[in-house]
């Protein structure tokens, strides 16, 4: 007997979730608190690691665990590049530098800067980047 097996991104995951609960991206990005294109980015696949805090919003409103949300993240061990040179890229993110190169392979860099807000609603700047090439990101 031959048996299928599928496995889940994190993209399929909260997709599914949002849409057994008849929530609209636009919807489930209003009740989250959380910038539209946050959600958009995470259903698209392009964020593939969630912070503790947008983990945590997410699974309150699609009525799951974080833990659930946490077993289909991918979190890259970025162990090859020193924590120096990543916080240096960072900063190069947060000061919107443009043309960064993946510290891995040498290709262009997709960076963007996450605007979310804590719990005291205070805004949280958070840079990301992704290779374009290779599996090296920023995540937090």
């Amino acid at each position: 007997m031959l048996y299928l097996v599928t496995m889940k991104t994190l993209a399929q995951f909260i997709q599914q979730k949002r849409k057994n609960l008849d929530l609209s991206v636009k919807c489930l990005a209003m009740i989250s608190n959380l910038p539209i294109e946050t959600i958009e980015d995470i259903e698209a696949g392009k964020d593939l690691f969630l912070s503790v805090t947008v983990r945590q919003t997410l699974a309150k409103i699609l009525r799951c665990e974080p833990e659930e949300i946490k077993k289909y993240e991918k979190d890259f061990n970025n162990h090859i590049v020193s924590e120096q040179i990543i916080d240096s890229l960072k900063e190069l993110i947060l000061n919107e530098a443009g043309g960064l190169k993946c510290p891995v392979c040498g290709a262009p860099l997709f960076t963007r800067i996450q605007k979310a807000y804590d719990l005291e609603d205070n805004l949280v700047l958070t840079p990301k980047a992704h290779c374009t090439k290779c599996s090296f990101q920023i995540h937090s």
